[in-house]
């Protein structure tokens, strides 16, 4: 598939596109901030296979600002927006939604936003502490504008996508938020906007990252705790000098790690100047 999207820059724009619409056409988003990659074109093919050939599919491209702290690096954030419209043409996309900050946010800031809940200030919440509220606020704001009836959000960040699918559940939004397992460059490092920033000694290095969590699984399948996996992970990582934030194992929902079954292992790590995010599933107390 190779057609070129519709590039609509307002929120008229998209209104009109969307009125146009029967109302029997099941609708999708995928939510990206752009510097698209096959991370993000896994997410446009999964969305068009979900909705079908008559199925309406959005890309939305915004680099928010309000996910984004003083020091943080939203104005270097690569923007690439007509190779982004490349990619969503070639893998399914309809529209591509690419607002202005304006348009957004016509009035300036809003006064109104979501809040993430205590689940918001752990793990990149408490590195982060207003980013989550961003996210979800900007989030929230596409889902109403899209209109649509799922969304497609990748498995990296997973913390992301678990308050994501909370905040439609509890605020009945009439979203079904689907989640797809991380894609991975072919020494394993998670595809990720920023992996750009890698000179080739930090990717070297970034790619060991990978390479932990496998250790953690492998501790997991001898039968080792959650509390096991992590003191080897983090371990792995001070033996090569990989400067840690964090590395947990929880349940599926960033609850307490389980004694036995499914769990997850999520680790924050910074290589140079690159903060990389990663985590898998992992079974506990299962020897293998």
């Amino acid at each position: 598939m190779n057609n070129a999207p519709r590039v609509i820059n307002s929120r008229a724009g998209l209104d009109s596109v969307l009125d146009s619409l029967d109302s029997e056409v099941m609708r999708a988003v995928v939510p990206t901030m752009g510097a698209l990659h096959e991370g993000h074109a896994t997410l446009i093919r999964r969305a068009r296979e979900h909705v079908g050939p008559a199925g309406f599919v959005v890309v939305t491209v915004f680099v928010n600002p309000t996910q984004f702290a003083a020091n943080e690096d939203f104005d270097r954030y690569p923007r690439t927006l007509q190779s982004d419209v490349d990619l969503c043409g070639e893998h399914g996309a309809d529209v591509v939604f690419a607002p202005a900050i304006d348009e957004m946010y016509p009035t300036g800031p809003t006064q109104i936003t979501v809040d993430p809940g205590p689940l918001g200030h752990v793990l990149e919440g408490a590195v982060r502490p207003a980013h989550f509220q961003g996210v979800l606020t900007v989030v929230n704001k596409l889902f109403n504008l899209t209109r649509a009836q799922f969304g497609f959000f990748g498995e990296k960040d997973y913390q992301q996508l678990v308050l994501i699918r909370q905040m439609a559940s509890d605020l009945s939004m009439g979203v079904d938020v689907i989640g797809v397992p991380t894609v991975r460059e072919p020494e394993g490092l998670a595809m990720s906007s920023r992996n750009r920033y890698l000179d080739p000694a930090a990717r070297e290095k970034a790619e060991l990252v990978p390479q932990g969590m496998q250790a953690g699984i492998s501790v997991a399948a001898t039968g080792g705790s959650g509390d096991d996996v992590m003191s080897h992970v983090q371990t792995f990582f001070a033996e090569r000098h990989i400067d840690v934030d964090y590395v947990v194992v929880t349940n599926p929902e960033l609850g307490p790690a389980p004694e036995s079954g499914e769990g997850r292992l999520i680790v924050a790590v910074r290589v140079g100047s690159v903060r990389l995010l990663d985590n898998c599933p992992i079974h506990l107390g299962v020897r293998s």
